[in-house]
């Protein structure tokens, strides 16, 4: 629920820096090329260090993962080589790893900064390397993928003795004397401390600032508050607010008094809990959150945290502290002062927390692997929504004869967090079973056992369903019965799941599509339209593709010329084999019935794959007025257009032409809002019909 529910409060600013990305270019990142050792010698091996400084926001992919899995990964193509030989391969230094829902497999890649190390060994005394190093940098920001290609010449001398000393040169510094390694590229030279991009052009990034982050953080922190409100509800939280009415009953001798007591007391709580998120944020880095997001280990363990958890809840045994700890502390509550204030915060918190303790993991386990801030916020924000309402009833007291008595209602909502709380253990057990493909929680396997946890919930909310320390129920109130409904609305919507139904909305929770054994819905977008007929052969379909049965072309000079016979607009696709967000607007958007009959009934589409390598005849190559060099690939020629054309190098990018090459609407960038592409396709059908 997290991932949406960060999604939908992001929304806003996602789209609007999708359309600052129309008409700016994106510039790679800086790269710093040098040789590992200053004083070389004839018969050493040493390293070639290529360090990039990763824009933030942005990441590269590595190197170390299956290269049939989708992202472009990063290699090293050397097109001449002299004084030296390669030892291995190009090798990533410690890179992060996740598992990828979009690509269904486990990838590696770099933040902030990316290390890649070739080793060679020194043949010659005159040493000289040419080449390039290609990639493919991502953000999640904005949904874009763009590959690039890093030029370098790098140039050294050797001695054939072990003490002379190496004179190292450059190709524009030749005579110059210095220990530093440089490389150029084709328009300069450039120190190694500051490789520049082979571009005549400056710099500029899109990227969120601070205020994106924060709106991410202020998502978290909703949570965290209404899990909060709900910790209020619990049978061993709900009777302590008697409990408070009477130590603050008579204590301060004034109004003002009473408000600095019970604000000291909030305050107490805040703290106390706060302090929780605080000492779990001090170990985490980035390793150990990497290690923590992947790892089998932290994701068993959580998975068995929360079965402990729920089994508590549906009343199997109760949690509790040992008595002596909470009588000493319910022992100096009693001492009076603010010391006592603090105190009786602190018996709270300990008699509430076998209630509390499950809601607090939970909290903590979700900010596990994020930001410094994130369990300090969510912890804050948790205990805040539990300290509100007991500092209110500290300054009022008189409000406790308002309350409903406690009861059996309150044992019910425990034992409804239970069920809650044993569906969502399986989230984690997904997550190890998928990287580590033990193949014990398919698809289908795992909607099973929600369907029937959920079902098991809606009849005890009907009071079929008896558990230990429920009361009797002589009749079902109405909201526990419109909560009935909801829950059995929700496990009809997972049933056809068991049969292939995408279930977009819980594709965040769910194991991916391959998984899944038995798929009746694998035709189902030949019936949303039928398969849109060509009237020539696509050149390069052997290689290249469209989703969803959308026949159309991967060349643009062929599809102008096939919109021109058959009179329709041209849908331009720019897209990559490695780009995860134009893998995801096909399969959120694309495959909605109102865009795919669109896109395979009114437009001519072509998709052109930025990435593929494959190289064209050479009466086809081409030198680019953009940067002056020469387009030899498919991918290469299709981004040198997207660059010159439309200004722009970022995927998923979607253009709209009329037969002259005119836009018909602005070009649109990744955007999941299904109604907002399909207005995109209407109003370029319109202004289409207008010319």
């Amino acid at each position: 629920m997290s991932k949406y529910f960060k999604i939908s409060i992001l929304l806003s600013l996602f789209l609007l820096f999708a359309n600052l990305g129309y008409s700016q270019i994106i510039a790679p990142p800086r790269w710093t090329i040098q040789l590992s050792e200053k004083d070389l010698k004839v018969g050493d091996e040493v390293k070639i260090v290529f360090k990039a400084q990763v824009p933030r926001d942005w990441y590269i992919y590595s190197n170390d993962f299956d290269p049939d899995l989708g992202p472009m990964l990063t290699e090293l193509e050397l097109s001449q080589s002299q004084g030296f030989s390669l030892v291995g391969g190009l090798k990533a230094i410690n890179p992060k790893k996740k598992y990828d829902e979009i690509w269904e497999g486990e990838v590696t890649y770099f933040e902030g900064t990316g290390t890649f190390e070739q080793t060679v060994k020194i043949t010659g005394t005159n040493i000289k390397a040419e080449g390039f190093i290609g990639y493919q940098m991502c953000t999640d920001v904005t949904g874009q993928c763009i590959p690039f290609e890093e030029d370098f010449t790098l140039t050294a001398q050797a001695t054939p003795s072990v003490s002379s000393s190496t004179a190292v040169t450059t190709e524009v510094e030749e005579m110059a004397e210095t220990e530093e390694i440089t490389t150029s590229t084709d328009e300069e030279s450039t120190s190694t401390e500051e490789l520049t991009p082979s571009t005549n052009q400056e710099r500029s990034f899109i990227s969120l600032d601070d205020e994106e982050e924060q709106g991410g953080l202020i998502g978290f922190m909703i949570i965290a508050f209404l899990a909060g409100l709900a910790a209020l509800l619990t049978p061993c939280v709900f009777p302590m607010i008697p409990m408070t009415v009477t130590f603050f009953t008579g204590r301060a001798k004034s109004r003002i008094g009473g408000i600095r007591n019970a604000s000291i007391y909030g305050f107490s709580i805040i703290a106390i809990y706060t302090v929780a998120g605080t000492a779990v944020a001090a170990i985490q880095g980035p390793e150990f959150a990497n290690w923590l997001s992947t790892h089998w280990i932290p994701n068993v363990f959580f998975f068995l945290v929360f079965i402990f958890f729920a089994f508590a809840f549906l009343g199997m045994f109760e949690l509790t502290l040992p008595s002596s700890f909470v009588n000493k502390m319910d022992a100096k509550a009693d001492k009076g002062g603010l010391t006592g204030i603090f105190f009786m915060a602190f018996t709270l918190v300990l008699v509430s927390f076998s209630c509390t303790g499950p809601i607090v993991g939970s909290i903590l386990i979700s900010s596990a692997g994020g930001a410094l801030l994130k369990p300090i916020l969510g912890m804050f924000a948790f205990s805040l929504a539990f300290a509100i309402p007991f500092t209110l009833f500290a300054i009022f007291p008189e409000w406790l004869n308002s309350l409903p008595k406690s009861g059996g209602w309150l044992n019910s909502v425990k034992v409804v967090l239970g069920f809650l709380e044993l569906a969502l253990a399986f989230k984690f057990l997904s997550i190890a079973d998928q990287v580590y493909h033990w193949g014990i929680l398919d698809r289908d396997i795992y909607l099973a056992i929600w369907i029937v946890i959920f079902a098991l919930l809606g009849f005890y909310l009907l009071g079929k369903i008896k558990l230990p320390h429920d009361s009797p129920l002589d009749f079902i109130s109405v909201p526990r019965l419109m909560l009935a409904i909801t829950t059995f609305v929700f496990v009809v919507y997972l049933i056809p799941g068991l049969w292939g139904a995408p279930l977009k909305a819980l594709s965040g929770y769910l194991p991916p599509m391959a998984t899944h054994d038995f798929n009746l819905f694998e035709n189902r977008y030949a019936a949303i339209a039928p398969e849109n007929q060509l009237d020539d052969v696509p050149k390069y379909a052997d290689l290249l593709h469209l989703p969803h049965g959308i026949q159309g072309y991967f060349d643009y000079e062929q599809a102008l010329a096939a919109a021109r016979r058959t009179g329709k607009p041209l849908f331009i696709d720019f897209t990559g084999h490695g780009c995860v967000n134009c893998r995801e607007m096909e399969a959120r958007v694309w495959s909605d019935p109102q865009v795919l009959k669109r896109l395979k009934e009114d437009f001519v589409i072509v998709a052109l794959y930025i990435d593929e390598r494959y190289e064209l005849p050479e009466s086809d190559w081409y030198i680019s007025d953009y940067d002056g060099k020469e387009k030899k690939t498919i991918g290469k020629q299709n981004a040198d257009f997207q660059i010159t054309r439309f200004n722009n190098n970022a995927q998923p990018y979607y253009v709209i032409l009329d037969h002259n090459e005119e836009l018909l609407v602005r070009p649109k960038a990744y955007d999941t809002n299904i109604q907002n592409f399909v207005n995109f396709l209407e109003e370029a059908k319109e202004e289409f019909g207008r010319r």
